[in-house]
């Protein structure tokens, strides 16, 4: 399945129907008079968000959307009939902006969500709505108005609670598969990750929290290099930043600063999220030529976060990092609790 976290649409909400210009004839019935009915409303635009699609692939090729027009009015006061609205289903997680404007319209995180992005046009009115005392025999009807027309554009950005940034290479995706089900595809060489995995850790209480492998991040992602900048929007709605850092690497304090730095360039608060730092690769460094404690204090003295020394692989100091995680979960819903 491909991963499409962006696509622009057209929506059309449909036209109200026509009202007309009828009379009563019926037998024995001296007076007759108008019984145009009037025009249904158009069908609506609405989008809804469900739990079972996680990506906008729906909206690769199909670009227009068009909801039903009203029914014509009929005779003897009838309405015409309202159309249907088009129910147009997205992931959790989708915002919608006015493409022209680039104004957000509405955020679907909640499944079952839903919002009505163009309304349907106004049925016109029949000529028994213009019987009058001095028209006693209106000869004239008004047209259904048309929908609203929108251009859309979708933004997918990922509901999780954790997310695991870091270079190409520093083991995000070994990590996420260690810590839950996910198999995403790992490889020796950079970018082996396209699209961002999903994970579900279970906490000792047995609830499941969403860890999201963020792939991409190089020097000027935040500014369109790599494939970071396609990507940096998923980390928007994390609560908890996990910066994995290759202990192996030549300069392991470069490569934490380069994150750092696209995360404060792209901005949206990202570089005030609450951040834990872990060294991965352990297992492969020379503990002769490389000092992991001092590695592990000057990241901390440069970050203020603390610190784990892990290993993806063999899983060592997994256990303590996430208790790390789970307690900083427990402390941002104990003051969103309060809040409220």
């Amino acid at each position: 399945m491909q991963f499409i976290d962006q696509a622009v649409i057209q929506v059309e909400a449909g036209k109200g129907g026509d009202g007309i210009v009828a009379f009563r004839r019926e037998k024995y019935v001296p007076a007759g008079g108008p019984s145009g009915g009037n025009g249904g409303r158009g069908g609506s635009i609405i989008f809804l968000a469900v739990e079972n699609l996680q990506t906008l692939l729906d909206f690769r090729y199909n670009h227009l959307f068009k909801a039903e027009n009203g029914g014509r009015g009929g005779p003897n006061n009838c309405t015409g009939a309202n159309g249907k609205d088009l129910i147009i289903e997205v992931p959790c997680g989708t915002a919608i902006y006015d493409a022209s404007t680039g104004a957000l319209l509405e955020d679907l995180i909640t499944p079952g969500q839903r919002f009505r992005a163009a309304e349907g046009g106004k049925g016109g009115l029949g000529n028994q709505h213009f019987l009058s005392n001095r028209n006693r025999a209106p000869e004239y009807a008004l047209p259904g108005l048309a929908g609203e027309a929108k251009v859309l554009r979708l933004e997918l950005k990922l509901l999780a609670e954790v997310g695991i940034i870091g270079l190409p290479n520093a083991g995000k995706s070994t990590l996420i598969s260690s810590l839950s089900a996910a198999r995403p595809k790992i490889a020796d060489y950079p970018f082996t990750t396209l699209i961002p995995n999903l994970g579900v850790v279970r906490k000792p209480t047995g609830d499941g929290t969403v860890f999201a492998d963020i792939p991409g991040l190089i020097e000027g992602a935040s500014h369109g290099a790599g494939l970071g900048y396609d990507f940096l929007r998923h980390i928007e709605r994390t609560r908890v930043l996990l910066h994995l850092v290759d202990a192996t690497s030549e300069d392991v304090v470069g490569d934490f600063m380069t994150i750092q730095q696209e995360l404060k360039a792209y901005g949206r608060g990202l570089a005030e999220r609450p951040q834990i730092l872990a060294l991965n690769k352990i297992d492969a460094v020379d503990r002769e030529t490389v000092d992991l404690e001092a590695l592990a204090t000057e990241l901390n003295h440069r970050s203020y976060a603390k610190v784990f020394l892990i290993s993806a692989v063999t899983r060592t100091g997994l256990e303590p990092l996430l208790q790390e995680i789970w307690g900083i979960l427990d402390q941002i819903n104990a003051a969103e609790e309060v809040e409220v």
